[in-house]
């Protein structure tokens, strides 16, 4: 009986250990991914092209991941409002609100833009050098 719950035990542990590691394989072959701190850190500190380089890379994922809300958001906005009945005239009414989260991703993907253009023209001596 104890054998058994100890083979138990052993495979659970073997188990989730392949799990964690299956895990960290798919982040380690997409490249690096940072965490916020991380990239806080890095733009702190950064004093090299490729570190501009990997900031502006982040800034210009954020951008597009942002512009991607953005366009769900419109699509949201436009849903909703086709469908605007009197008594769902409270404010904030459903429209409302997908109007703000459009205006908040567009903002959002308008500041990673700028700090991604800004890492270009910090990094642009490696662009230059790698094209020589």
């Amino acid at each position: 009986m104890k054998r058994n719950l100890c083979a138990a035990t052993l495979l659970t542990f073997a188990l989730a250990g392949m799990g964690s590691a299956q895990g960290a394989s798919p982040a380690a072959a997409n490249g690096a991914q940072y965490t916020q701190a991380q990239i806080e850190q890095l733009a702190h500190n950064a004093n090299t092209p490729e570190q501009y380089s990997i900031l502006a890379g982040y800034y210009g994922k954020r951008q597009k991941d942002y512009l991607q809300q953005a366009a769900e958001e419109k699509q949201e906005w436009i849903r909703r409002s086709q469908n605007i009945v009197s008594i769902a005239a409270k404010y904030p009414r459903p429209v409302d609100s997908a109007r703000y989260l459009y205006e908040y991703y567009a903002y959002k993907a308008s500041e990673a833009g700028s700090q991604a253009a800004k890492y270009e023209l910090l990094a642009a001596p490696v662009l230059t050098a790698q094209a020589k």
